[in-house]
């Protein structure tokens, strides 16, 4: 009989099925029917950084000067320990209820003063930590390269806080992915979750105003994520999540093969409901049990980079060689 069960940063889940950070992921109703219908691990709705700075920002704007610099510094750390003391609470009811590994994430830009949050996220009983970073460059002044070091420097803080596993979930828009993951590695994080999806602008031509995208992922941005797996697949010893454009049991079934140890949900469980969970479980296992795989950890990988006959299928470069079938 085939298992379903895989380790995620050294974590035993039942199911590789994860749910990613979300609106549906700060309800402790949500998380515990997403356990029930066989979610091996549930992230938590991300604290962002930026929320509370901006949070801070807009009460010292509006309450004017301050006969003391130390009421303003007041003002800063209750709204910050206002922010965090509810996460916190969070964390703790999420664990007292459900069985499942719970994953706090922390929406982040820059490596200040925030980072001191994740010991009291540890603290708080969390099984790991994800780190959700994403760096728009804005300026033509500002190089890939320090960028990428942004991320660095903001896991290296981290990890120096916490014992408790960190993931970081990435961009695709990077110059290297791979170069990143592995520099990510080397500053302790111990898994890699490909990839965030940022927020879609759209423009209205007839009101002459920017609007928001597409808010949920298609089928179609699956091929990238895949790509990029298979790639950083061997590469680096940290492990691999798969996130954006799985929608079922078959898009899953194709990150594990790339290289993913585990696959992060969410758009489909806006569409479908928590039952899709269960669906994808059941998916998976019958068709390992077709295939004869009596464990994930005997196909995950499978068709990586590394281990194909035809690796020009994942390099673009390649791409007229591959389909014009040259050698």
């Amino acid at each position: 009989m085939s298992k379903i069960d895989t380790k995620y940063l050294g974590i035993d889940l039942a199911s590789p099925i994860i749910v990613a950070s979300c609106g549906l992921t700060k309800s402790i109703d949500k998380i515990k029917e997403f356990e029930s219908n066989g979610a091996g691990a549930v992230v938590l709705k991300s604290l962002f950084e930026e929320e509370i700075r901006n949070e801070v920002s807009n009460l010292v704007k509006y309450s004017g000067q301050f006969p003391y610099p130390e009421t303003e510094d007041y003002i800063r750390e209750y709204v910050s320990d206002k922010s965090t003391q509810d996460y916190l609470e969070l964390i703790k009811k999420a664990k007292s209820n459900v069985n499942i590994p719970v994953i706090a994430s922390i929406n982040c830009v820059t490596n200040q003063e925030w980072t001191s949050y994740a010991k009291e996220i540890e603290l708080a009983g969390a099984d790991a930590l994800e780190l959700n970073i994403f760096i728009l460059p804005t300026s033509k002044h500002q190089t890939a390269e320090e960028i990428e070091n942004m991320y660095v420097k903001i896991v290296t803080s981290v990890a120096k806080q916490v014992k408790i596993p960190i993931a970081v979930k990435i961009t695709q828009h990077l110059t290297n992915p791979i170069h990143t993951a592995f520099s990510l590695e080397l500053s302790g994080a111990k898994g890699i979750v490909m990839f965030n999806r940022m927020y879609k602008p759209n423009i209205d031509i007839n009101n002459l105003r920017t609007t928001a995208g597409d808010i949920f992922s298609s089928p179609a941005e699956l091929q990238e994520v895949i790509r990029w797996i298979a790639l950083t697949y061997g590469e680096i010893q940290a492990d691999i999540c798969a996130t954006t454009g799985i929608q079922n049991g078959e898009s899953a079934l194709k990150a594990m093969l790339s290289g993913a140890k585990a696959v992060a949900i969410s758009s489909i469980l806006y569409k479908k409901g928590a039952q899709v969970i269960k669906d994808i479980n059941e998916t998976i296992d019958t068709w390992m049990k077709d295939k004869n795989f009596q464990n994930t950890k005997d196909f995950i990988g499978k068709l990586s980079y590394k281990n194909i006959d035809n690796p020009a299928a994942f390099e673009r470069v390649q791409f007229m060689k591959f389909f014009s079938g040259i050698e």
